[in-house]
């Protein structure tokens, strides 16, 4: 199915202290939709702080159309060593339900990939649930490639704290 033409009101734009609220909700409808709201611990003080406080630890860029978010992209700064080169991470991509196919998740990618090449990024990578295939058929039109070698690996809660103790 053909995505419909982007309206005319249609902006991507860097994320402001002010789209908290909004960008908090897009997260929420983003767990929804994952089915994971259950594991949603953030908080609109925590975004605030992390995403805009002294210490920004990642970036978000909003969909807006007529003034309302629809839509963002959250992404982080990483780094290949072989490279010798600085990365883009996208850790979430979401449009609302009733946006999409109308191009805006292409339009984040887009965006997203030229400020990959802006900062003199040799990568833009991501990671997506296996069971997501809408969202796996969406980034292999874009040109996406699965890098099928990779296993990823995640210490949280006590495990990373038993692992941080002195032994």
């Amino acid at each position: 199915m053909p995505s419909l033409p982007l309206p005319s009101e249609f902006l991507i734009r860097d994320a402001v202290p002010e789209d908290v609220p909004a960008l908090f909700a897009l997260i929420l409808g983003l767990a929804e939709y994952e089915g994971l709201a259950g594991e949603v611990v953030a908080t609109e003080s925590v975004l605030r702080d992390t995403l805009f406080g002294e210490r920004r630890y990642a970036e978000a860029s909003i969909a807006d159309l007529d003034g309302c978010p629809v839509g963002f992209a959250l992404f982080f700064h990483s780094y290949s060593t072989f490279l010798g080169q600085p990365g883009l991470y996208l850790e979430d991509l979401f449009v609302e339900s009733e946006h999409r196919g109308r191009g805006f998740g292409g339009a984040l990618m887009r965006h997203l990939s030229r400020v990959a090449l802006d900062r003199g990024c040799a990568r833009l990578e991501w990671t997506v649930l296996d069971w997501n295939e809408r969202a796996i058929g969406f980034y292999q039109k874009q040109g996406a490639e699965p890098v099928e070698e990779w296993i990823t690996y995640r210490i949280t809660g006590e495990a990373l704290k038993r692992l941080a103790s002195p032994r």
